[in-house]
C-alpha cells in the first residue's frame, strides 16, 4: 500500500502540461506531394494535423523538417538540419494550445562520429514551432539529446511549454 502511495505521490508532483498532445506517422509515399526534386534529394509538403502541413526537404544524407505554414523565406533558404548523416522518426508528436497546433516534436537519429561510443547513432528530439497562417515563423526552438537524458520526452514537451510561445 505504502508504494502505491508514493507512486501516486510521484506522479501528482511531475509538472503538469498546458498543451494537448496528438501522435501521428508520415510516410513520405503516400501522404506527401512532390514540390521539387533534384539530383541530391528534394521538398515534400506533406499532410499534417488539420490544415498545418509538414515540409520535408532532404539533401546530401541529411534532412530537414518544418511544421504549418511557413513564409517566403521557406523557398529560398529553408534548412535546420545535424552536421552528420540523419534521418527523422517517421512519429511526430504534435503540440496544441485549444485545437490548434503550436508546436511538434520529432526524433533524428544522428550518424554517430564518437568511435569511442558503442553506439551508431545519436537520438536528438527536436522541438519545432508550427508556423501559423499570416505568421510564417515555423522553426526548431530547442533540442532534448534523447539518449543523454532520463525521460527525453517530457523533457522536450517542457522545452516546447517554456518557450513556443515567445521564441522569435
Amino acid at each position: 500500500m505504502r508504494a502505491v502511495i508514493l507512486a501516486v505521490l510521484a506522479l501528482l508532483a511531475q509538472p503538469s502540461l498546458a498543451f494537448e498532445s496528438a501522435y501521428q506517422t508520415i510516410n513520405l509515399d503516400t501522404d506527401c506531394t512532390d514540390v521539387e526534386t533534384n539530383e541530391v534529394g528534394g521538398t515534400w509538403k506533406c499532410k499534417g494535423v488539420k490544415d498545418y502541413p509538414v515540409w520535408f526537404i532532404e539533401g546530401d544524407a541529411r534532412q530537414s523538417v518544418f511544421f504549418g505554414h511557413v513564409g517566403d523565406w521557406f523557398r529560398k533558404s529553408a534548412w535546420e538540419s545535424f552536421g552528420p548523416f540523419n534521418y527523422y522518426s517517421e512519429t511526430i508528436e504534435w503540440l496544441g494550445d485549444k485545437g490548434m497546433p503550436v508546436a511538434a516534436i520529432t526524433r533524428f537519429f544522428i550518424q554517430n562520429s564518437d568511435e569511442n561510443t558503442d553506439e551508431s547513432k545519436g537520438q536528438v528530439l527536436t522541438v519545432s514551432k508550427v508556423g501559423q497562417p499570416g505568421a510564417g515563423e515555423a522553426c526548431v526552438i530547442g533540442y532534448v539529446d534523447a539518449r543523454a537524458n532520463k525521460e527525453p520526452n517530457l523533457l522536450a514537451r517542457q522545452v516546447a511549454e517554456k518557450l513556443v510561445t515567445s521564441f522569435k
